[in-house]
């Protein structure tokens, strides 16, 4: 198991992948609570947020931003739960479209 406390704020309990990169974004719910991440971690908890916005902090490099975003749209929310995934909810972004034949 990834030890949590060497993870950025935005890398989940559950989550066992560890961090890509330095932290680099915020990603905000739709209460704007936030919390900072690395790039894999935000677009993991931004996929997982309905209503979730990232931004980029102000020391980070070029478009990250927009990466996190369409990384996120390819996740599942709750990516690393395992099991059988078939409501709208449990689907990425993508997916949910290729249903709906857009």
């Amino acid at each position: 198991m990834v030890s949590v406390d060497r993870r950025c704020p935005a890398a989940q309990p559950q989550d066992p992948t560890p961090c890509v990169g330095p932290v680099v974004v915020t990603v905000l719910d739709a209460g704007n609570a936030g919390a900072d991440g690395c790039e894999h971690h935000g677009a993991r908890l931004l996929a997982s947020l309905d209503g979730g916005r990232v931004y980029a902090l102000p020391d980070a490099p070029p478009g990250v931003a927009v990466r996190v975003f369409t990384a996120a749209a390819g996740l599942r929310p709750f990516c690393w739960v395992d099991g059988a995934r078939i409501e709208p909810s449990q689907l990425s972004d993508i997916e949910n479209q290729a249903r709906q034949g857009r």
